[in-house]
């Protein structure tokens, strides 16, 4: 027996250590299924319902649920009043008060919806209504993909974001990106500004809307027109690209790339620009332009041109930059000043000009030039110190040459011409045309009377005077008008040599643009030709002396007034220049 129980007790023992390597490797195997993540669970729950029943005849494979029902898929939870469902598909029916939560920023709403679990996809219908953090979209047909956090609707839809209303034909709507996406008649409704277009791209968190198509934007009295953009419902800033044109009360501004901010009413445009005025006729072309809505400023660079349409024929003026100032702009007194610098170049048909620069003020309606202006009509040349040009009813009506004034008349020989020279001159015109010239102080004249008969020069007539008036009617000498006039007249074969030309003569013929496309082309005067500025003689101007007087003394004692510095008021004997 001892023999037998220790022969037992070793078989019992050589079968527990066998037992326990065999199960040595089992229990690694085990611990390495433990490590692997646990299979995603797909499944749709029913969490409640009052009443459930089957019914195979009527419903299918159906479970039929009423009363409370609620669902649980993948962290959303389904509610409804009644339902139909198909476990073995993954899916259900849910019937009116259809509600779906996910958390604590989404909420979905409907009368209908069907659910399919495998592909978390919600089918919802009739009152839908999708909330998503201060994101609202209400539309009748909308599928709603959890998996890919978007929803589309297809038979209208509205979505509202603060104070912004888009609505569509057609959209979709990402929670994840909180963007949305809406084609087929997009309108976009907000306090201050109307969009409408047929593709938009709107972002709910930064409130910028993609336009991707023609596209029209009205906000206050300004319109904007642009097949590709951006716009900021929030600031009402634009950023517009593709030819995009914005208009306010007359005014437009078209560029490859304009940016608009209708918070302060400035904007911005980028090559090939053009600014149109058609209240006052005139435009600006540029590859730089800036104008703003609330004060009237306006800037033209790189390549400038503005362009003044309000007479028959054009008149196009380049130069480096053209600013225009508005004043009291919303008043009645309103008025602008233009300013045009460096390297001023102007082209009509009938008159041309050139300058360094310029400047138009609406308020006297008057141009002033500066720094070696001249001016070309027809066959004559005007020049001096300074130029101004007054207008009237958008026509000249009469011009001021201040300082070594000038003017030069080519003769149709193209040899001789008619020439005074004066220290200022005035130039008056009736409709457009000159009706009187005047020329005062220092007149010079150098004139070729012509006869009747035969169109030749009769002679040289030279003068000088202190004041020179012309009558001038249908563009032709009429009568003449000299003040103290001296003067002696030279047979042709009798002219000398220094009498054919005043002193300040100069034909500028080589600067003179030729055409419209000629003002970008800068041609300097020849050097020594440009005009000198002469000071001009100032008025004498009055010196005190102050003189102290004592307090008192002998002066006072007789009665006489003392000395004060009023009293000792002394004038010069000579003026300084």
């Amino acid at each position: 027996m001892k023999n037998s129980s220790r022969s037992f007790s070793l078989l019992l023992l050589t079968a527990v250590v066998a037992f326990s390597f065999a199960m040595a490797p089992a229990k690694k195997r085990t611990a390495r299924k433990k490590s692997q993540p646990a299979k995603e669970d797909k499944r749709v729950y029913l969490v409640h319902s009052d009443n459930l029943h089957y019914d195979q005849y009527r419903n299918g494979d159906a479970q039929v649920l009423n009363g409370h029902v609620h669902f649980r898929h993948q962290g959303a939870d389904l509610y409804c009043d009644s339902a139909h469902f198909y476990e073995q598909s993954n899916s259900f029916e849910a019937f009116r008060h259809v509600r779906m939560v996910q958390g604590d920023t989404l909420s979905l709403t409907s009368e209908y919806a069907y659910y399919d679990g495998n592909d978390q996809l919600a089918q919802a219908r009739y009152n839908v209504v999708l909330k998503h953090r201060k994101t609202t979209l209400y539309t009748d047909s909308l599928d709603y993909d959890r998996m890919y956090n978007f929803g589309n609707f297809f038979e209208g839809g509205k979505l509202v974001d603060g104070s912004m209303t888009l609505t569509s034909d057609w959209g979709e709507y990402h929670t994840d990106t909180k963007q949305a996406i809406f084609y087929f008649d997009v309108r976009l409704k907000d306090q201050k500004l109307y969009l409408t277009t047929d593709s938009l791209y709107y972002d709910t968190q930064t409130s910028r809307a993609h336009i991707v198509g023609p596209s029209h934007i009205t906000s206050g009295s300004s319109h904007i027109y642009s097949e590709d953009g951006y716009y900021n419902t929030k600031t009402e800033r634009s950023e517009l690209f593709g030819r995009s044109v914005i208009r306010d009360q007359g005014r437009t501004l078209i560029g490859d790339s304009v940016y608009h901010n209708a918070d302060d009413g400035t904007n911005y445009a980028y090559r090939n620009v053009v600014y149109t005025d058609s209240v006052n006729k005139n435009m600006m072309t540029g590859d730089y332009c800036e104008y703003n809505d609330s004060t009237g400023y306006a800037m033209a660079t790189r390549r400038a041109v503005s362009i003044d349409y309000s007479q028959r024929d054009s008149l196009f003026m380049h130069a480096d930059t053209f600013k225009i100032f508005t004043y009291n702009i919303r008043t009645d007194s309103v008025y602008r000043v233009i300013h045009a610098y460096n390297k001023v170049r102007a082209y009509r048909t009938d008159v041309q000009a050139v300058c360094d620069s310029l400047v138009y003020n609406s308020q006297d309606s008057c141009m002033t030039m500066y720094k070696d202006p001249i001016v070309w009509n027809l066959n004559q040349q005007l020049f001096g110190e300074l130029i101004k040009v007054y207008m009237r009813d958008s026509t000249i009506d009469w011009t001021h040459v201040i300082g070594q004034a000038f003017s030069a008349e080519q003769m149709p020989d193209s040899v001789h011409f008619n020439q005074v020279s004066s220290n200022e001159m005035k130039a008056f015109f009736t409709n457009g045309d000159i009706r009187e010239s005047q020329a005062i102080d220092n007149v010079l004249v150098v004139y070729y009377p012509v006869d009747d008969s035969d169109s030749t020069l009769i002679g040289l007539n030279y003068t000088e005077t202190p004041l020179l008036r012309m009558f001038i009617e249908n563009r032709k000498m009429k009568r003449i008008w000299m003040q103290r006039p001296t003067g002696v007249l030279y047979p042709m074969s009798q002219i000398p040599a220094d009498k054919y030309f005043l002193p300040k003569y100069a034909w500028f013929d080589y600067v003179r643009p030729v055409d419209k496309q000629d003002i970008f082309n800068w041609r300097p005067k020849k050097a020594g030709t440009e005009i000198k500025e002469q000071k001009r003689r100032q008025p004498p101007t009055r010196k005190l002396s102050t003189v102290t007087a004592p307090a008192t003394g002998p002066a006072s004692a007789t009665g006489t007034a003392p000395a004060t510095a009023a009293a000792a008021e002394t004038i010069p004997s000579t003026a300084t220049p």
